[in-house]
């Protein structure tokens, strides 16, 4: 009877010394673009919960189930809020890797200015990405979706006042699908059309962020260009990859919304990259 005490604490040991030094997978922080929400995720949220990964989606202010209106939401610093409370919460031993989709690059840039020490890998997926935000007429030319070609492209607030910039800006319902979701199965292209909120483009618009600051640099960054995107075109994104060079560039045949289009690749290229800065 001892002995077999001893050999089950035995067994116990060694399934405790297994146990620690098994490697914690990484935390995933996902941040959706303008209009959107952490819904935009859910394909990927699942892949990576499955495979055992942390998982987080932010709802930036007035995105998501976020109940405040964009119409009121004037500045980038209270847009981006959730995201920084989110990364001011977490330990100072704590890493996570930022993923930002189409206008969520400006948040991830945001939060690597300022918590630089909590991320270990920025991660743009068809993002703005602009190492000081919209400081020159040509970051906002690289940045901003040009959608002209389309005419009439946006439902436009003016809660300021007509003669004001627009407070919120939607793409047209009629434009939805040709614009940004021509690769996406029907029921996502669904799904977001349901869900799609007006985004506070003047506080978007704000964004800029300070110069010399270079403990930005110590963020490895990867940037994910999407072959045929109508939003966010290649060529802008060739342009801000060539202006602030990420470490590599990853191109994905896709649409602007490849979390709805090609999740198994775009989830192939998130596990990637981790592993090759040694996350996993």
């Amino acid at each position: 009877m001892l002995e077999e005490r001893e050999r089950e604490r035995e067994r116990m040991g060694e399934r405790e010394c297994v146990e620690e030094k098994t490697p914690l997978k990484p935390h995933f922080v996902l941040i959706h673009g303008i209009s959107g929400g952490s819904w935009c995720w859910y394909k990927l949220k699942s892949m990576m919960y499955n495979s055992g990964y942390m998982v987080t989606c932010i709802d930036l202010k007035g995105a998501g189930i976020d109940p405040s209106d964009p119409n009121t939401i004037l500045s980038f610093d209270e847009y981006n809020k959730p995201l920084l409370d989110f990364l001011s919460s977490l330990p100072n031993n704590q890493k996570v890797i930022l993923v930002g989709h189409s206008a969520g690059g400006l948040s991830v840039t945001q939060a690597t200015h300022k918590f630089p020490d909590k991320i270990s890998l920025a991660i743009y997926v068809a993002a703005t990405m602009l190492k000081n935000g919209f400081l020159t007429e040509q970051d906002v030319k690289d940045g901003l979706p040009d959608l002209s070609e389309y005419g009439d492209a946006y439902d436009l607030q003016f809660a300021l006042g007509v003669n004001q910039p627009p407070t919120s800006a939607t793409v047209k319902k009629e434009l939805q699908r040709q614009v940004i979701y021509p690769m996406t199965p029907p029921e996502d292209y669904i799904l977001a059309s349901m869900l799609l909120r007006p985004g506070p483009i003047n506080a978007l618009q704000s964004a800029r962020f300070p110069e010399g600051n270079e403990s930005i640099e110590k963020v490895p960054r990867v940037y994910i260009k999407t072959m045929y995107d109508k939003v966010v075109k290649p060529e802008q994104q060739d342009n801000m990859t060539a202006k602030w060079p990420p470490s590599h560039v990853y191109v994905l045949e896709t649409d602007h919304s490849p979390n709805f289009s090609s999740p198994f690749a775009l989830f192939g290229i998130f596990v990637k990259v981790a592993t090759s800065i040694g996350c996993i």
